[in-house]
């Protein structure tokens, strides 16, 4: 069986044992990978489907391409710039092809069930910010600046700055010609 998956950008068409170098994974030599982005999968001449078909792969090294010299250099403008690349690589090994892809949201939402919302680790509960200080006039003066505050800032975005009108007795002036007289003909 063979399929075809694209990770980094590039696709590439795989079989169970190939080894192929892609684009720089998260992981470390001896991890496994699963590529989800399957576009084409095959047996022979059959094609199958690709709904939920995963990829699983075991990550072999993590490596570097070889050396790009970038060159940059403008003639009689004393210009020249030079710097290298290489460009991180992995190198995978492809395990199998197959199994269905594991639905992700199921997975959050018993995630979600298994840990509640409420319960707080210390570290965040230490962290967690602590109330306001009353204001300077005791702490019924509290609760109005903080009515206030809020209307009053409603009411500055609410009421538009207007605009200074051009009274309606004014003629429009015309504006004086840019243009310099011809010296030319003489009428």
């Amino acid at each position: 069986m063979f399929a075809i998956v694209r990770t980094g950008g590039k696709q590439y068409r795989v079989a169970a044992g190939d080894k192929i170098v892609v684009e720089k994974l998260a992981g470390e030599a001896g991890d496994s990978v699963t590529l989800s982005d399957v576009l084409l999968a095959g047996d022979g001449g059959d094609l199958k489907s690709t709904d939920g078909l995963t990829v699983a792969a075991e990550i072999i090294a993590q490596a570097k391409s070889d050396k790009v010299i970038v060159f940059k250099k403008r003639r009689r403008h004393n210009y020249r710039r030079k710097a290298g690349h290489r460009q991180q690589l992995t190198i995978l090994k492809i395990v199998s092809i197959g199994g269905k892809a594991p639905a992700k949201k199921a997975d959050k939402a018993e995630k979600a069930e298994a840990t509640p919302a409420s319960a707080e680790t210390p570290a965040r509960a230490a962290k967690a910010p602590k109330p306001e200080a009353p204001a300077k006039g005791g702490a019924e003066a509290a609760p109005e600046a903080r009515a206030e505050a809020p209307k009053k800032a409603a009411a500055t975005k609410a009421a538009p700055k207007a605009k200074a009108a051009p009274a309606a007795d004014a003629a429009p002036a015309k504006k004086a010609s840019t243009k310099k007289p011809s010296a030319g003909k003489a009428e």
